[in-house]
């Protein structure tokens, strides 16, 4: 009985005489040939892979006040915790928040704690944080309330530990604001941080622009602006101090950048003996600040 199926292919001999490989693969090839070609898709270049945000990196803190005030103003920071045995009991609350939320933390001895923290002034404790970010100029003004307000705008300024010192006192009395320069390579460290004896966590570190443009946004917002000198000024005792106070310190070789200086309505200096020639900028700005405190609850 003969096969009546249709033949599956171009091949048309008899259905009996079977095609070898060579007469498949010349089947394909042909069926291949005739078939209408697609076009082809148009070419997209690769485009180069986005940069990684790796996000902010860790800071090393240390000293037991200014770890236990980033602890209290920004627990989600916290990565890791190493301490002595014998700062456990003031630790606790830092130890539970770590069990709580997986972070790691180890009891070490003296001289690992000097190395984590680069420093014998650890007193006890470092911690892995995340730093707290600096603000722009505008982004500080949006949030700064109306009334009052002291701001402290550091010229040349660049060793931490006045930083940290400025900081303490600045947060004593009620600075709302701590203003760096564009350029300056001042910034918050672990040291400045111990200084500050958690002064760091109250007062905002805010980074400026161009110093014309910062001098302009901050006049809007009613500042008045003062520079500090050595002499030829104004007495900073029983000169009457703007409610809202724009004050620049200087470094104390150089002082303030006459730029500053010219622009500012009051040069005020401190009354003193003489004795010396000036004091250093963060005793200096401790002057300052209290008198201007002093005057607003006189």
């Amino acid at each position: 009985m003969s096969d009546s199926s249709p033949p599956r292919g171009p091949y048309r001999g008899p259905p009996s005489q079977a095609r070898d490989k060579r007469e498949r693969q010349r089947d394909r090839e042909q069926a291949q040939a005739a078939a209408p070609r697609r076009p082809a898709p148009p070419r997209v270049e690769a485009e180069a892979a986005p940069a990684v945000d790796r996000g902010p990196r860790e800071q090393r803190l240390y000293g037991l006040n200014a770890c236990l005030a980033m602890f209290r103003h920004r627990p989600g920071d916290l990565r890791k915790v190493w301490l002595l045995e014998s700062r456990i009991p003031r630790l606790k609350d830092v130890l539970a928040h770590c069990v709580k939320h997986r972070l790691g933390y180890t009891i070490v001895g003296e001289a690992d704690l000097q190395k984590l923290a680069a420093s014998q002034h650890h007193e006890g404790v470092v911690f892995g944080a995340v730093p707290a970010p600096e603000q722009s100029l505008s982004a500080w003004l949006r949030e700064l309330p109306p009334g009052p307000a002291l701001a402290l705008w550091l010229d040349g300024v660049g060793n931490p530990h006045n930083l940290g010192a400025i900081l303490r006192s600045a947060a004593h009395f009620g600075v709302a604001g701590l203003l760096l320069p564009k350029d300056s390579g001042l910034a918050l460290s672990g040291a400045a941080a111990r200084v500050a004896e958690g002064g760091a966590e109250a007062v905002p570190l805010v980074r400026l622009g161009r110093a014309d443009n910062s001098l302009a946004q901050l006049r809007s917002a009613g500042f008045g602006l003062a520079a500090t000198v050595v002499r030829g000024g104004q007495p900073l005792f029983g000169t009457p101090l703007p409610e809202r106070l724009l004050l620049v310190m200087g470094a104390e070789q150089t002082g303030v950048d006459p730029l500053l200086a010219d622009a500012a309505a009051l040069r005020l200096e401190i009354p003193g003996t003489g004795a010396v020639e000036s004091l250093n900028v963060a005793s200096a700005s401790t002057v300052f600040l209290a008198e201007w405190w002093r005057q607003r609850r006189a």
